[in-house]
């Protein structure tokens, strides 16, 4: 059947997996489900193990789902470590449940994969040889992509049922207190890792620095652990940007930065008190010093700062242009510092933070959201997870999450290399275009035909080339060409969730 996006979704997947396909951006209230795992009571004084080896053959059996996180995202050790142990033990049919899978990872997934280990995987989103492999069809069962909201909202009801959760932190003590604030591996913010913490059966936290008890502040606390194992190194945490943060020198990307915040300053929204959220490249990073300046000319201060957490954004903070940062997660040593040092900077989970089904998220609360694309379409629709060739190259994040926002913007080159950003149709819908506001790129913006306030507001404006999203597309073919229509198998090799469940799209297995 065709779902509200017009995207066809097969109907073995909706009766196999009792599926809803996507209907409605806007979620309404509801009674919701909330589930509690099951607590063997124990007096909790022998927590520590000597290996991973160890507390993987107490507790991982066939069949299991187990879950990581990825905070420390390219300089995570981890990871690999129990995922080669439980190679090794011949554990098989596992469901693999992170809160995202970064390259570091991919050669020891796909080895579990070749090995029987994994047999299902659900993540936020996946990169480079493993999005390759997935793509060409290494997994037998679909991959299930959520963003970082719907993970936390399907934890929490059950539809993803933890059974272990191994939690690499920089610091813990032998009853498992632990930060991710202290030691050679600090991080910054555990937001992901602190929904596993709550609802995952058994907890292990894997730590190269033990420290005193009681350990304190406790983002993770002792009555939510079962054992903690003491590694040699959790990670490198120099490795955690991996250059997304890098300060961009990229003429059109400074083009780009400039012009959203031309949209931001020149809109309803831009008063004291507003609240907005930035990714983490180089355009993003760009969009903060401009909005540093307007903010400082206009005399305008921000309520609060959302989502993942730069140090530009933390600079804002110590000037007192932002009264707070809610921070579900740090990109870098500059925003973790702070949030060890500033009590303004606090750790936000991925429920507080995004969950479509509690009693109020934060996302619910932004004024201003700028994201990015790797395809917007005339419908204003956005692929984050495809690329052009139809390879899992991506990852939802939080994208769907702070779509909501007052204000959504869209920061996009019209074109990379010689492939068009802006097309009739993207390849996979991820984010629904009823959400996206004005879509932005280095040859002028696009503002959504519904939003007619932002229209009168922005038109006018004389560095805002302002163009219809046909226009914009019509140009970008112009100058690339019409690209050849992709080939697909039948055979479905991941599925797209909205953030309430229901499927928005599917992936097709590539044709060689």
């Amino acid at each position: 059947m065709k779902n509200k996006v017009d995207r066809e979704i097969p109907d073995d997947i909706l009766k196999e997996q009792n599926y809803n396909a996507f209907q409605t951006s806007e979620i309404g209230p509801a009674n919701k489900q909330r589930v509690a795992p099951l607590v063997a009571v124990s007096k909790g004084n022998g927590k520590i193990v000597n290996s991973i080896q160890e507390v993987v053959e107490k507790l991982v059996k066939d069949g299991m789902t187990i879950s990581f996180h990825h905070h420390l995202r390219e300089g995570d050790q981890i990871f690999n470590q129990v995922m080669q142990t439980m190679i090794d033990l011949g554990i098989k049919n596992l469901t693999l449940a992170p809160s995202s899978l970064t390259n570091v990872m991919n050669d020891l997934v796909i080895k579990a994969i070749q090995a029987g280990t994994i047999t299902n995987i659900t993540s936020s989103g996946m990169r480079g040889s493993l999005g390759e492999a997935i793509s060409r069809g290494l997994l037998k069962n679909p991959v299930i992509f959520r963003s970082h909201g719907n993970r936390a909202r399907a934890i929490e009801e059950g539809s993803t049922k933890i059974d272990v959760a191994f939690l690499g932190v920089p610091n813990a003590d032998r009853v498992g207190n632990a930060n991710g604030m202290e030691g050679a591996a600090a991080f910054g913010s555990l937001g992901y890792a602190l929904i596993d913490a709550q609802y995952a059966d058994k907890v292990v936290l894997l730590t190269d620095n033990i420290v005193a008890y009681p350990n304190t502040p406790a983002s993770i606390k002792q009555t939510q652990v079962d054992f903690v194992v003491k590694v040699d190194q959790v990670g490198n945490p120099d490795k955690i940007g991996s250059g997304a943060t890098r300060f961009t020198k990229d003429p059109k990307e400074l083009k780009i930065a400039k012009m959203v915040n031309e949209v931001i300053t020149h809109s309803a929204y831009f008063k004291n008190g507003f609240s907005f959220q930035t990714g983490s490249g180089g355009a993003a990073l760009a969009v903060t010093r401009y909005l540093r300046q307007s903010m400082l000319d206009n005399k305008i201060k921000a309520s609060f700062a959302l989502g993942g957490i730069t140090k530009p954004t933390v600079d804002l903070l110590e000037e007192g242009l932002v009264d707070k940062i809610m921070d579900v997660q740090d990109f870098d040593k500059g925003a973790a510092d702070s949030m060890k040092n500033d009590r303004r900077q606090q750790e936000i989970d991925a429920s507080w933070y995004a969950d479509p089904d509690n009693k109020g998220a934060m996302v619910d609360q932004l004024d201003v959201a700028i994201l990015s694309a790797l395809e917007i379409d005339t419908k204003f629709n956005v692929n984050v997870m495809t690329g052009s060739d139809g390879i899992i190259r991506g990852a939802i994040g939080g994208h769907q999450d702070a779509a909501g926002a007052k204000l959504t913007i869209i920061s996009a080159p019209l074109i990379r290399g010689r492939i068009a950003t802006v097309v009739k149709d993207v390849t996979t819908i991820v984010t629904p275009g009823d959400l996206i506001d004005v879509l932005v790129t280095e040859v002028g913006i696009a503002i959504n035909p519904k939003r007619q306030d932002l229209i009168q507001a922005l038109s006018h404006v004389s560095d805002l080339p302002v163009y219809t999203i046909e226009q914009l597309q019509q140009r970008a073919e112009k100058i690339v060409g019409r690209s050849e229509a992709l080939s697909f198998t039948n055979r479905t090799v991941a599925l797209i969730e909205y953030r309430d469940g229901s499927l928005i799209d599917v992936v097709k297995q590539i044709k060689e």
